[in-house]
């Protein structure tokens, strides 16, 4: 006789409950074999909640999203101050000052709406983001940024989409939350079109959102910008790319990046404090760190978990992520300027079957290796670190 089965558990409660129409595994002793109809389980019977293995202080039994607590007055300054800073723009480092109801700065995205080039429940993201439903991903096209390796060139260095106000944008935000039940609002890339995203989250607050908001960023923010977005956004997911200024100017295009994306993050993590979770194993707020290893770049990483350890929080939670490869600019042929196909020396020299095959980036013109992440993986249990997004031992989310 078996002695496991799967039972549906059904609730009457609203869509945003813990548990709503969930498959879950259960065990039973001394069971019939005899076959029954699904079993019914109130919210909080034991049977409905997960063994999380989770201290205390990071589980929650219910959640709020910050931008329903917000008065209405703060409501009210908060679309003001969106106003403002998209007529002198401040959004990023790069402290464009362009009034973009009338010309655009580095990033080519206006004001009066947002470049959007996909919308759609996403499960691309980590387990405890993306749940059992997706997460409800929002793509905007454009960056501050020009990784030369970026995973999602064709969306974040093209403007490659199509326009939507601030008002339609967060009709979209109900569509997912309503048609795609999705778990919270992953605003991909908003560094550029914080403003916007305040102005949309701020009305469909009033046509009836009711999940978190995540603010999914490279982490070249300004403070100002991280600002306008407290009470807002329920979980930060920033990336913290490279560690050296003259990596970020070679590979990012941008100065002072690690001395940046410490300010940014510092911040985050003080409105929103380390990562929480609701009882089905999803995140609801906090602050969730990615890193992506980089060929030849480990002792980088390092230095960047050492710092979120001894700076920021030890219980702060971390992706080391491993999927790195050759994307955008990397592998492509070399400029050919300098007429490599004929000389390369003032002396005439003609160029060598190797040279005119050299490719941009060679450095990291290939995947990490597995020695690569773990030494980073390493460091940071070293330093102190516990919280890692990872398979876990024990089945199920490891939180």
């Amino acid at each position: 006789m078996s002695t496991s089965t799967s039972l549906w558990i059904t609730s009457k409660e609203p869509r945003n409950a813990t548990i709503t129409m969930r498959r879950l595994p259960l065990v039973l002793a001394k069971r019939s074999t005899s076959r029954r109809s699904p079993t019914h389980y109130p919210l909080n019977s034991p049977y409905s909640r997960r063994n999380l293995r989770l201290a205390p202080p990071f589980l929650l039994d219910d959640y709020t999203p910050r931008y329903q607590l917000l008065s209405s007055v703060d409501a009210a300054k908060k679309r003001s101050l969106s106003y403002a800073h998209l007529r002198n723009c401040n959004l990023c480092p790069r402290l464009c000052g362009v009034n973009r109801y009338e010309k655009t700065g580095v990033c080519l995205i206006g004001a009066e709406t947002v470049k959007v080039n996909t919308i759609a429940p996403h499960f691309g993201e980590e387990p405890c983001i993306q749940g059992h439903n997706g997460s409800g991903a929002v793509f905007f096209s454009g960056c501050n940024l020009r990784c030369v390796f970026c995973q999602n060139h064709d969306i974040a260095h093209q403007r490659n989409g199509f326009d939507l106000t601030p008002e339609q944008l967060a009709e979209w935000f109900i569509k997912l939350q309503e048609v795609g039940m999705v778990h919270n609002i992953n605003l991909v890339t908003p560094e550029h079109v914080v403003p916007q995203c305040a102005l949309a989250i701020l009305h469909a607050r009033d046509l009836g959102l009711k999940i978190p908001i995540i603010y999914n960023t490279s982490s070249f923010d300004s403070l100002e910008s991280i600002k306008l977005m407290d009470g807002l956004v329920d979980i930060y997911l920033p990336d913290f790319k490279v560690w050296r200024d003259s990596t970020s100017k070679r590979l990012l295009k941008a100065d002072r990046y690690a001395e940046i994306a410490m300010e940014s993050i510092k911040a985050m993590h003080d409105q929103v404090g380390d990562a929480c979770f609701t009882p089905d194993g999803i995140i609801r707020k906090g602050v969730l760190v990615r890193h992506l290893v980089m060929p030849g770049k480990e002792n980088e990483g390092q230095e960047i978990v050492k710092w979120l350890a001894e700076n920021v929080s030890k219980d702060i939670m971390v992706h080391i992520m491993e999927q790195y490869f050759p994307r955008a600019h990397v592998g492509k042929k070399a400029s050919r300027s300098r007429n490599v196909d004929t000389v390369v020396d003032p002396g005439g020299v003609e160029a060598s079957k190797k040279e005119k095959e050299k490719v941009k980036y060679e450095d990291i013109n290939r995947a990490v290796t597995m020695g690569e992440v773990s030494s980073v993986r390493e460091a940071a249990a070293k330093a102190g670190l516990w919280r890692f997004v990872e398979a876990a031992e024990h089945g199920g989310f490891n939180i």
